[in-house]
């Protein structure tokens, strides 16, 4: 399976559905709808079914979705998704197979983050890779050996979680900490730091030395060939970066820091490309099955 295949990437958001058919390298055909956010589980439902009709055609080979909740990745079931209550359950790859008859696969947000990276961005390159998704939380997926691992229950790389300081990193390492630490949003702060206001410049190299600590974590537990800065906060880069590398510096692997590479995203409608890159890589992961199989018949 390769990435020059008819794919749908579907992005299901609290606000916005958008969904894009991807072909070789490029979103051929875009849709968007409003998510009915407080509506029924089946009223969701037929809003992503009208963003994946206007793009589908007849030579669609598959369709990835990605959402913001956990997912069961083998069932393709949706638990609990942030800003639309009435999905506490959906058998999703279930419904959209059965509708479209290709098959689907099915990931929470942060997962599709990096595998858009890994086969249509910056990632390509690479066969270990971290993504941070900086906004209003602290997202991260990871690629060990060229695949995307999610571990046994959609959880792996939750660093976000992990008790830091009088909190956790996502509360110190996304926007979480200039609302509630510093009592202003990020974006504000942003325009004021680069309006020149060396308070909110200072909340940047603060938010910057938080962010080093978690990847030194980071590091440590996975030490990846790249690492993947996506998301909001981003843009504010160059006003946290030099903190950032700072904090790293007591890292007790001094080789590590000169080898890995930090790249900030520049892959624009990274939710689509992300959600088709979910079916490239299980495409993937069938195919080196399939071949083992062959394999080991061989064998015996």
């Amino acid at each position: 399976m390769g990435i020059s295949e008819n794919i749908i990437g579907v992005d299901l958001g609290g606000t916005n559905i958008r969904a894009g058919r991807v072909v070789e390298n490029k979103i051929v055909q875009f849709s968007k709808e409003r998510t009915p956010s407080n509506g029924t589980k089946q009223e969701v439902i037929n809003s992503i079914f009208s963003a994946i009709d206007q793009c589908i055609n007849s030579g669609t080979v598959g369709i990835g979705i990605g959402v913001p909740a956990v997912v069961d990745v083998e069932k393709g079931i949706v638990y609990d998704v942030t800003n639309i209550p009435s999905w506490n359950e959906v058998p999703l790859k279930e419904i959209l197979q059965n509708k479209y008859q290709v098959p689907v696969s099915v990931n929470n947000d942060a997962n599709c983050f990096i595998v858009g990276e890994k086969f249509f961005g910056k990632g390509k390159l690479y066969n270990s890779i971290v993504g941070l998704a900086l906004g209003t939380g602290l997202g991260c997926g990871l690629i060990f050996n060229g695949q995307l691992y999610e571990g046994r229950n959609c959880g792996a790389g939750e660093f976000g979680i992990i008790p830091y300081l009088d909190y956790n990193f996502e509360y110190y390492c996304s926007g979480q900490f200039f609302k509630k630490e510093k009592g202003i949003d990020a974006e504000l702060a942003y325009i004021e730091a680069k309006a020149g206001n060396i308070i909110y410049a200072d909340y940047f190299r603060e938010f910057g030395f938080h962010l080093g600590q978690v990847i030194k974590s980071m590091l440590y537990v996975y030490d990846p060939e790249i690492i993947i800065i996506g998301g909001s906060l981003t843009k504010a880069y160059e006003l946290y970066k030099e903190a950032m590398f700072a904090a790293m510096q007591d890292l007790e692997f001094s080789n590590t820091l000169k080898r890995i590479k930090i790249e900030i995203s520049e892959l624009d409608n990274s939710a689509i490309f992300g959600a088709a890159g979910l079916f490239i890589n299980q495409s993937n992961i069938i195919n080196r099955a399939e071949t083992l199989s062959v394999i080991n018949t061989q064998v015996t």
